[in-house]
């Protein structure tokens, strides 16, 4: 289907003049994805799918819409504008929140559906607004001057909840009532809170759950005291703000966390003994349907171990359910699913190698494994407990692409439903009935179609077809399609790449290679790659080679392909790396002595690693924002890779990038947002040091203001130039 619709559009285009490609166009609205809808959610009782999309004017400005399935009419629910106009003033920790949570855009940015089906509920400007359906407009139910922030509705719709000045609150809507659940926060004392690692590196961006029965809550209470404070400079235009903030560099103290269960009704706290060794991480929490017993993973600190408690209220006694271990690391996932009325729970674990998914019983005892083989489950998406069916997306058929599949939960085989071949991201209704399907492949923008539970479509929701309409159209008569190929290394593991190359290949290209190389990620995948997809068509209509390769060490390949960093960062990506160029210089077009490198993050440490360490096979580099010691980086996300630098320092040594500094050959520019909270600014001030020190020329272009994303379209744009001028003057794409 996929090749009909692009086939469709390059007839179309044809016909419609052909335009230029242009980064001012790439960030211009209308978007040239479409206006695919976003935050797709299928209401509890399944009769609507509500989502957020951009305005026409600006993509960026987002508003709350829905399709009704019985009528099939899609309307506005609530114009951002009508709300709140102007620009909205975030706090500085809203304002990190959403930078970890990667929320872009302004306006209606996120929203909650009520259990029952009837109400929604929506942050905006700091505050929040209420809808039952059937009723008119929005209910604003806080007008505070606080900035509330992780608005939640209690599972009966009777309650919101939320964070202000660090303490936990309550508020009855039908009478208004508020309640403050504590109120000793402040300063280092946070309630209800998850502290800096474990919302960017553990997922977790809550620190507070409502019980299903609406009557406790479960929360942590954080002490900051222990945590290091760096003094960080905040670079803007017009001021240099001086940030004080707690963050726990590797090796050093992280936050005391505690665990207490309130009862609404008797304002009783009762206090979880999570054990003497408070150098630990509390990773997630999630009640059982019964509302009688939470359970909280639990995680060493070099989180070789994680285990999986169960606390009963009633009697406050716990129970360890399960236990994983291993001798590097254990991934965190969000993949626990309590089974209603079964006394069962479905979790996934790694222990095979590969991601897969478990039956438990309550008691922790294992029932039966539900998949297996030498491919990852991704997520679990949805359970039918009365046709006994667990929907979940994996990659059985291919690394780069997910799929929806389907397994029974007494086991047996597996049935994939997603039919297209391309990347499929699911969001099922309470019931899993029905299910919202976000589809797109590298050639192919998002396309949202509703199904039943066994795949047949329902309807479009958003078809975004590449007719004359479509603002991809006038692009697509040089649109380059990339092929996908396997290189095997010299010790036998494959490696997979993209490739696209130039339609003219009458003489010899230079190429740049984009990469990401570190873990938790994926570069090479058969999906829309969204702005910087686009930067890599212009880069091939100006005659470079764009490659891209997923070294050991990243996603999706299974745990032992992730492995091979372990204490060894920057060595076996890098070489993985440089097979990829020993690739391209067997392709008669490519010019192997013009051959560029350029990523953000670890992408940008991955750079600079290339560049100083195999400077012989990467001419020239643009790293973004990068890690240049890992010591400066957090515990979390370093001493799982590294170990402690207390104990493994020579380990950090060897990963870090000034050792390999004075072997540059080619040109370097790095860039960096001069507000980064995340992989903070003075990673690469202290590169530029170094380098100014061993008198070795390179770039740099540093953004006042900005934080590790570098948001905004202007500030793209000029990005994006900055990165191709620096290709253009140093690999020459002219010749």
């Amino acid at each position: 289907m996929k090749k009909v619709i692009l086939f469709g559009a390059l007839m179309l285009s044809t016909v419609i003049q052909a335009q230029d490609l242009t980064i001012e166009r790439i960030f211009a609205s209308p978007s040239l994805d479409g206006n695919a809808p976003r935050s797709l959610k299928v209401s509890p009782d399944g009769k609507r799918v509500t989502f957020l999309k951009g305005k026409q004017t600006d993509y960026e400005r987002l508003d709350l819409w829905e399709y009704h399935i019985p009528s099939g009419e899609t309307r506005l629910l609530f114009d951002s504008n009508d709300l709140q106009s102007g620009d909205e003033q975030l706090s500085d920790e809203e304002k990190a929140r959403r930078e970890r949570m990667r929320l872009s855009g302004t306006g209606i940015v996120s929203y909650l559906w009520s259990n029952d089906g009837q109400a929604l509920l929506f942050p905006l400007g700091g505050d929040v607004y209420y809808h039952r359906l059937g009723t008119p407009g929005a209910q604003q139910l806080l007008n505070t001057e606080a900035f509330e922030t992780d608005i939640k509705l209690s599972p009966k719709g009777n309650y919101i909840s939320f964070i202000r000045d660090q303490n936990l609150y309550i508020k009855h809507i039908a009478s208004g009532k508020e309640q403050a659940i504590t109120s000793d926060g402040g300063g280092n004392i946070k309630y209800g809170m998850a502290e800096f690692v474990a919302q960017e590196e553990m997922g977790r961006m809550t620190g507070y759950w409502w019980s299903p029965d609406e009557a406790q809550i479960a929360f942590t209470k954080i002490d900051e005291t222990p945590v290091e404070v760096i003094t960080r400079s905040e670079i803007y235009a017009d001021e240099i703000k001086l940030i004080e903030q707690k963050y726990p560099k590797a090796g050093t103290p992280n936050v005391k966390v505690e665990l207490a269960i309130h009862n609404i009704e008797s304002g009783k706290n009762t206090w979880v003994d999570m054990g003497a060794n408070q150098d630990i991480y509390f990773a997630r929490g999630n009640w059982m349907p019964d509302s009688e017993t939470f359970t909280y993973q639990w995680q060493t600190r070099d989180q070789q171990t994680l285990e999986l408690r169960a606390f009963n209220v009633a009697n406050a006694e716990q129970t360890l359910l399960l236990n994983e271990s291993s001798n590097t690391w254990v991934n965190l996932h969000n993949d626990l699913t309590f089974l209603a009325d079964s006394n069962q729970f479905i979790w996934a674990s790694e222990r095979s190698g590969f991601k897969h998914l478990y039956l438990y019983n309550n008691d922790g005892t294992l029932e039966r494994q539900l998949t297996s083989g030498d491919w990852v489950v991704d997520s679990i998406k949805a359970v039918d407990k009365a046709r006994g069916v667990v929907y979940f997306s994996g990659r059985k058929d291919t690394p780069l692409e997910s799929h929806l599949y389907q397994v029974a939960l007494q086991g047996g085989k597996i049935q994939r439903i997603s039919q297209r071949d391309g990347y499929h991201r699911v969001t099922f209704s309470a019931d899993a009935s029905i299910y919202v399907d976000s589809f797109s492949t590298i050639n192919t923008p998002t396309q949202v179609s509703l199904h039943q539970a066994d795949g047949k479509q329902i309807t479009w929701l958003e078809e975004n077809r590449l007719d004359g309409s479509h603002p991809l159209t006038p692009y697509l008569a040089d649109w380059t399609k990339p092929e996908f190929g396997t290189i095997t290394t010299k010790d036998g593991v494959d490696l997979k790449y993209r490739l696209y190359k130039p339609e003219n290949l009458t003489r010899k290209h230079p190429a740049i290679v984009f990469l990401y190389g570190g873990p938790h990620a994926q570069v090479v995948t058969n999906s829309w790659y969204g702005n910087r997809g686009l930067l890599m068509q212009y880069w091939v209509k100006k005659g470079y080679v764009v490659f891209s390769l997923d070294n050991r060490g990243s996603n999706y390949r299974g745990k032992g392909f992730e492995d091979p960093i372990y204490k060894q960062m920057g060595t076996v990506e890098v070489d993985d790396q440089v097979e990829g160029v020993k690739f391209l210089r067997t392709l008669p077009y490519v010019d192997a002595e013009r051959v560029g490198v350029h990523g953000h993050s670890y992408g940008g440490y991955m750079t600079l690693m290339t560049m100083f360490k195999a400077g012989d096979y990467f001419k020239a580099g643009v790293s973004g924002a990068p890690v240049t010691d890992w010591r400066l980086y957090d515990t979390h996300y370093t001493e799982r890779y590294m170990g402690n630098p207390k104990t493994d320092d020579a380990a950090y040594t060897a990963s870090s990038v000034f050792p390999y500094a004075k072997d540059l050959k080619g040109p370097l520019l790095i860039y960096h947002g001069m507000a980064d909270d995340n992989v903070l600014f003075t990673h690469s001030t202290m590169l530029y040091k170094h380098l100014q020190d061993l008198a070795i020329p390179f770039e740099t272009m540093d953004y006042p203001g900005k934080k590790h994303s570098i948001r905004g379209k202007q500030t793209g744009i000029h990005l994006y130039h900055t990165i191709t001028n620096f290709f253009d003057r140093n690999l020459h794409p002219e010749k």
